[in-house]
């Protein structure tokens, strides 16, 4: 798949997937001469994921390739891969790129920006896969032929931590509520299940269980509970004041965190 020209830039639109970058005619395996320094990732940030909805981490980078090799015969796609080599990782069970755009800066360099593409229900098939992933980038140069010249998979680019995406709930009842009387509030912590595709119990994680008052901007605090073997939060508070209650609770290495939209309760 060959680097088109647009002005001063060169588009690679890979496509769902990305799997053109690895089954397009095969090169010998060489030294390209591209080089890529300043690979940055989600903004640094882990990737979160869920049971349905596409996933498109952006990244930028700086490429630079030998004298003599016109822009448009150049291609560097990002990719991660975990459990196995980044050979092996580039063809089998990666996460690719699905856009590249090269911003020319000289005859041998260039700004890069895109985007990886992740589907759930195919991309990762195993909750074992919110694990740490490492980030390589697939590079080929092309010949006047129109056949790849020579390829390479570049390495030493950090990882990622990919997550599964978690959800809260809450709820507060009776409402409304006499003041000092005991509110009951509840919720239930689930998380994406990339097996079954759907959202799951989230059992013995922890969340807190926050107030905030009406016309306040600020939630505070009031206790922690633990969930139950089902993800199911619930406590007891004695009502005080007109306000919002919700739970949150911070990420884990396999999971992102979540926060609940606040259930507004009337004390009278």
């Amino acid at each position: 798949m060959r680097a088109g020209r647009s002005g001063s830039v060169a588009v690679v639109l890979a496509g769902a997937l990305a799997l053109g970058a690895f089954t397009a005619p095969t090169a010998q395996a060489a030294d390209t001469g591209i080089k890529v320094t300043e690979l940055v990732l989600n903004q640094g940030r882990p990737i979160v994921v869920g049971t349905d909805a596409e996933v498109t981490p952006d990244f930028t980078f700086r490429m630079s390739w030998p004298s003599g090799v016109k822009v448009s015969d150049v291609n560097a796609w990002p990719y991660l891969y975990h459990d196995t080599t980044a050979a092996k990782g580039a063809e089998d069970g990666g996460i690719y790129t699905s856009s590249v755009t090269y911003y020319d800066g000289s005859s041998t360099t260039a700004e890069c920006d895109g985007e990886l593409y992740i589907e759930p229900r195919y991309t990762l098939d195993s909750n074992n896969d919110a694990t740490t992933w490492k980030i390589a980038v697939f590079a080929r140069i092309w010949g006047s032929d129109g056949q790849p010249k020579s390829e390479e998979h570049l390495t030493g680019f950090g990882s990622v931590q990919v997550k599964r995406k978690a959800k809260v709930t809450a709820n507060a009842t009776p409402e409304p509520v006499t003041k000092g009387r005991t509110l009951t509030v509840k919720g239930a912590i689930t998380r994406a299940d990339w097996v079954k595709h759907k959202y799951t119990g989230f059992g013995g994680k922890s969340a807190k269980l926050q107030f905030r008052a009406k016309g306040s901007g600020t939630y505070t605090t009031l206790k922690t509970v633990k969930a139950d073997s089902a993800g199911a939060l619930k406590t007891t508070v004695k009502a005080s004041a007109d306000g919002y209650y919700r739970w949150t609770f911070g990420a884990t290495a396999t999971t992102g965190g979540a926060t609940s939209a606040g259930d507004y309760v009337d004390v009278r």
